[in-house]
């Protein structure tokens, strides 16, 4: 009884799957919305200046870093269903997911291009003002540090 009991507690899990794939395609359809809407804005305001390319390239670039997060929040969803509820889910050999340190792997790789895409956006947006090396040696300390744990679980894999 107690096993049965256990073995069903599983599709608990549904509960975050759904949650997370929610949210990804929220995030995912806002931003593209707000993307669409910044493009006409722009289209409407009708002027080209160096100043008005260089906002709304730091807006496309925030746009990336939106849609990263949804893929990313994504990525958790299709784990956790793979995880707990269909191990046989058709899944590109990059997503595969066979045990919680492959989700963090894949969860700690696109955290990585999202710092990445956020320090991008810092420097288009950068006019000189701040100390934006700081603010780059920080995320490359943390950049780093996640490569490490990407390198060190991936030894351990081996």
């Amino acid at each position: 009884m107690m096993r049965r009991v256990l073995a069903s507690s599983r599709y608990i899990m549904i509960i975050p799957v759904i949650g997370t794939f929610l949210g990804s395609v929220a995030l995912i359809l806002y931003e593209a919305i707000a993307l669409c809407s910044s493009f006409i804005d722009t289209i409407r305001d009708g002027s080209v200046s160096a100043k008005s390319v260089k906002i709304f390239a730091v807006g496309i670039v925030e746009a990336v870093d939106v849609f990263l997060i949804g893929i990313a929040v994504y990525i958790i969803s299709i784990g956790l269903y793979s995880l707990f509820i269909d191990d046989k889910l058709p899944l590109p050999k990059w997503l595969e997911v066979h045990n919680l340190e492959d989700l963090k792997g894949n969860l700690v790789s696109v955290v990585i291009a999202v710092l990445a895409v956020l320090f991008l956006r810092e420097v288009v947006a950068w006019e000189g003002s701040s100390d934006i090396a700081a603010f780059g040696a920080g995320l490359a300390l943390v950049v780093a540090a996640l490569t490490f744990f990407l390198m060190k679980n991936n030894a351990r894999r081996r």
